[in-house]
């Protein structure tokens, strides 16, 4: 058994924000792959699932951002999950938009979601990094992580998340290359090879000059009357 824990922050108002692209990791997961409908439990919401012949518990913390690991220490203990089979999908400033790192352990580089789980059940638990860009300045960071995705990024959000659909469950395996190699699939899909051009009939070329006839003037007479 394994959990998935997406974050982000509860409420419609935060549904689309940059902050919340685990939880939509997460449900994509749920609706894709056939997960039992979500329920309130652990101060958020729990799906159950099989990703192959691993059995998973998906968890959106619905603490708000800053307490994520109230919701993920009280699930883990339940469950009796060991740390390093925990699995946390959230938004990446140091990478760039539909880039995608998985690690296990480390810091948690200010994200307060990631800040209050090392707080819970220590850093060794791995994580899906989900790359947004950063706004330029650290001073705008605050703003722009709670604000909705651009209009501009809907196609590789998508795509994204296409990709996390297609690799679950070789991430359920501990196949993380795996699970990166299909959001990169789905981001520059393998372009088709192109036919071979269809075999041209022999025809002569425009303006081409005549083939000198070497017939002789008898054979010439004997043609025309033939």
């Amino acid at each position: 058994m394994k959990l998935f824990v997406g974050l982000g922050n509860p409420g419609a108002k935060y549904a689309q924000n940059r902050h919340n692209i685990g939880f939509m990791a997460l449900d994509r997961i749920a609706q894709a792959h056939g997960f039992a409908p979500w329920r309130d439990k652990f101060q958020g919401q729990v799906s159950e699932g099989r990703l192959g012949r691993e059995k998973i518990i998906l968890l959106k913390p619905q603490t708000f951002m800053n307490l994520s690991g109230q919701s993920v220490g009280a699930a883990m203990r339940f469950y009796k999950i060991p740390t390093q089979d925990i699995t946390v999908f959230h938004d990446e400033l140091d990478l760039a938009p539909g880039k995608c790192r998985v690690k296990i352990g480390g810091g948690h580089a200010g994200h307060n979601g990631l800040r209050s789980i090392h707080q819970h059940i220590g850093p060794q638990y791995q994580r899906v990094r989900l790359g947004i860009g950063h706004p330029g300045h650290k001073d705008r960071v605050a703003s722009y992580v709670l604000h909705d995705f651009a209009k501009a990024d809907a196609v590789w959000l998508d795509d994204v998340l296409r990709g996390i659909v297609d690799g679950a469950p070789d991430l359920a395996i501990d196949e993380a290359s795996r699970f990166m190699n299909a959001i990169a699939r789905r981001l520059a899909p393998a372009r088709s090879a192109k036919p071979a051009p269809k075999p041209q009939p022999d025809t002569p070329a425009p303006n081409a000059t005549p083939a000198a006839d070497r017939r002789s003037p008898l054979q010439k007479l004997k043609d025309r009357f033939s």
